[in-house]
């Protein structure tokens, strides 16, 4: 025999009537959700990364984005520009 469903829907919140099979707002049912037990207890899964992780992380894999090593590269692209401009101008006033 199987046990009664519980009153209230664990996905949705809806009242469920005391011999249904499912949920008559979302579906869920003993298989699918409204069990009182995580389906994922005693699992050994890996923490979820808070959304400022995954943020970073995304930012990494499409942009190019690597923190201190963008700024080090924008810190030697400062100074190619500064040498280059101090050869134009050496050049510009050894011709005088």
């Amino acid at each position: 025999m199987r046990p009664p469903p519980p009153s209230t829907c664990a996905v949705c919140g809806a009242d469920i009537p005391p011999n249904a099979l499912a949920c008559p707002e979302c579906g869920a049912d003993e298989r699918t959700g409204w069990r009182e037990q995580d389906p994922t207890d005693g699992l050994d899964l890996p923490d979820q990364e808070s959304t400022a992780e995954a943020y970073a992380r995304f930012l990494r894999a499409q942009n190019g984005y690597h923190g201190r090593r963008g700024a080090k590269r924008l810190f030697w692209w400062a100074i190619a520009i500064a040498v280059a401009i101090a050869f134009v101008a050496s050049m510009v006033f050894w011709r005088r």
